[in-house]
């Protein structure tokens, strides 16, 4: 029995909670829902754009991938405390990558290199290839060849074939311009086919987008059954109340300290590099920041806001530290909306014209001033979560770290 809420029975307790673990599960389900909903807008859209390319609908096309970003960004809390989600996430949201495995790249992205080989395969323009000395039929551009045999080739993991940021870079191209205004440009002629192609192989290219799309839409209905009724990440959350917990309150403080303030925040702007943007070829970098933060708050308070504007709720971890702690809670509430606030700033400057990238630059104070507010909420939101493990009597729950925020001077090494 958990020492969760004091002044409750035993049993009291322990219903609480069943119902904050069947909460949880019932928001991640409606995520992957989502998730998986506006991935098949998205395939839709890309057919669209194979079988009529225009300017028109390539746009439909992107739009339909920044929609899908908003409600997949907000499962990435569930990540590195369930470990179906885990083993299962570097399908769809794997980068960065090297993205000459996939397709033409301009002069300056250079060829292999040591750290890999395959960094400039090109699969769209060579239908025979050579991964690790073997001769691959690659004429044929289907689901399972990306998966099977493109993704993570050689063993190596920024030979990233599938996914959103494949996808992204097959809608969008290279982002060319550094720390300076605009995203990628691919034209719409690259899809064209027969006379008017551009970039070449346009069959081919057609091929890959459609594929990639097709294997992102499977991969998000095999994770939408698992957090179903019946399903085994589900399952596994309710199984053990006190491991349950430790899986929410693990993705958390996970994602907000290692991954976000760190791997995704810190480390570019020390880098002053937008290589390291996540969503690098759309500039989609701003949301993909903010609708994470909005992950581990809507985890804490147990709500969620569907697209269409209903909304998932319930028990939460929030009425856990509650009953335990009241200035914990208000704590926690308050570093959220904190961590929010410099997020939406980000968001905000963005959409205004200040992208991502060009926050990044070397001696933007303004940028730099932008992005370390989101990062110093992150990680004073996870000294927050780091006092809830506590007082829930979970200690012994270990965060993801990173070079950027815990050994600087390695980042340069």
């Amino acid at each position: 029995m958990l020492a969760l809420a004091a002044g409750l029975g035993q049993a009291a307790a322990a219903q609480t909670t069943a119902d904050v673990l069947d909460t949880y599960a019932d928001i991640a389900q409606a995520k992957y829902e989502d998730s998986l909903a506006a991935a098949r807008v998205l395939n839709d859209a890309v057919a669209a754009l194979v079988a009529a390319p225009s300017e028109g609908t390539l746009q439909a096309a992107r739009e339909a991938w920044l929609a899908a970003r908003v409600p997949y960004q907000q499962t990435e809390v569930y990540r590195f405390g369930n470990a179906i989600v885990d083993d299962w996430e570097g399908r769809v949201n794997a980068w960065p990558l090297d993205e000459g495995l996939i397709d033409y790249v301009d002069a300056s992205y250079g060829g292999p290199t040591d750290a890999n080989a395959l960094a400039a395969l090109n699969v769209i323009a060579n239908p025979q290839i050579t991964i690790a000395g073997q001769a691959i039929d690659a004429s044929q551009i289907t689901p399972a060849l990306i998966a099977d045999t493109l993704n993570e080739a050689d063993g190596i993991e920024t030979n990233v074939a599938r996914g959103y940021h494949a996808i992204e870079f097959l809608l969008w191209g290279q982002d060319l311009n550094g720390t300076g205004p605009g995203a990628g440009n691919r034209p719409y002629t690259d899809y064209v086919q027969g006379e008017g192609c551009t970039g070449g192989n346009c069959d081919r290219r057609a091929d890959y987008l459609t594929a990639a799309t097709a294997l992102l839409v499977s991969d998000l209905e095999f994770m939408a059954g698992q957090w179903a009724e019946g399903g085994e990440a589900r399952a596994a959350v309710m199984a053990d109340e006190r491991a349950g917990l430790v899986a929410m309150l693990t993705g958390m403080g996970s994602l907000s300290y290692g991954e976000q303030a760190g791997e995704r925040m810190r480390l570019g702007l020390m880098l002053n590099d937008p290589e390291e943007e996540h969503d690098c070829f759309s500039d989609n970098t701003h949301n993909s920041h903010y609708y994470d933060g909005l992950g581990v708050q809507n985890v804490y308070l147990g709500r969620y806001v569907r697209p269409d504007g209903s909304v998932i709720e319930g028990a939460s971890l929030a009425d856990l530290v509650a009953g335990t702690d009241t200035a914990l809670d208000a704590e926690m509430r308050g570093r959220l909306d904190t961590t929010m606030s410099a997020l939406g700033a980000i968001k905000t400057a963005a959409e205004g014209g200040f992208a991502y990238d060009m926050m990044l630059a070397q001696g933007n104070a303004e940028g730099e001033a932008l992005i370390m507010g989101g990062v110093n909420g992150l990680i004073d939101q996870t000294r927050s979560i780091e006092r809830i493990v506590t007082a829930l009597g979970l200690d012994g729950i270990a965060f993801e770290g990173s070079d950027s925020l815990d050994n600087p001077a390695a980042v340069f090494q």
